[in-house]
């Protein structure tokens, strides 16, 4: 057998960093109808070596294959990082929405191979790679319920437009530990139209604390 095929025998592969994982899978990418993908950030799983690849197979697949992508409301936060989703949804033909849940990054291959990454660590990442039927289906299902209830790009875009306009200021006060009523005269806004725009941002980030949005904020590079 060779190296870049996946048993069908083994329910669960690991594989470590980006360039095993595509000479495991990255054959069904070349020919897949059906992806369905959550991503944290706009980073590719694949060495650079490898992304003209994967580039020219979703070109190729532009308007014949489903693909449907889930990405975390932060990202939109950062205008460039807006624009690259907005890019790459009309270059490949992407269904794009946007969720605020905290979700475990994974690709579904034409519902039958899911893949799982690992946390981001000291050395190559990790990845699973599923085929087993039941459990496949079990993350399609999962992926499939948090489609529905996110929210469509461009409708996020437009919600988020303000928000992002001011959250580097926002998010500079906050770090500083500025009281509310100091950083609302400092943005020229009424202390309840700031605290909202606070809450709106914690949101975006997917944050339950101002502490916890600046360290969301720092992982996104926002600050």
């Amino acid at each position: 057998m060779a190296m870049g095929d996946v048993r069908t025998g083994d329910p669960v592969t690991i594989v470590r960093g980006e360039e095993e994982l595509y000479r495991r899978v990255g054959h069904l990418f070349l020919t897949a109808t059906d992806i369905a993908c959550v991503a944290n950030d706009l980073a590719l799983w694949v060495a650079a070596s490898r992304e003209a690849d994967l580039e020219a197979a979703a070109l190729r697949r532009a308007g014949s294959a489903r693909i449907r992508k889930i990405y975390r409301s932060g990202l939109l936060l950062d205008a460039v990082s807006a624009q690259e989703l907005t890019r790459r949804r009309d270059r490949h033909g992407a269904q794009i929405r946007i969720t605020s849940d905290e979700l475990s990054e994974t690709v579904i291959v034409d519902r039958k191979v899911a893949i799982l990454a690992g946390e981001r660590a000291g050395g190559p990442r990790s990845y699973s790679v599923i085929t087993q039927p039941e459990t496949v289906q079990g993350v399609v299902s999962l992926f499939d319920t948090v489609w529905r209830s996110a929210t469509d790009l461009d409708i996020y875009d437009a919600q988020v437009a303000e928000i992002r306009r001011l959250a580097p200021a926002v998010l500079d006060l906050l770090g500083q530990g500025a009281k509310d009523e100091a950083a609302a005269r400092q943005l020229g806004l009424s202390v309840r139209t700031y605290r909202r725009r606070v809450g709106e941002l914690m949101a975006a980030l997917g944050a339950e604390s101002r502490f916890q949005a600046g360290v969301r904020a720092r992982e996104l590079g926002l600050v």
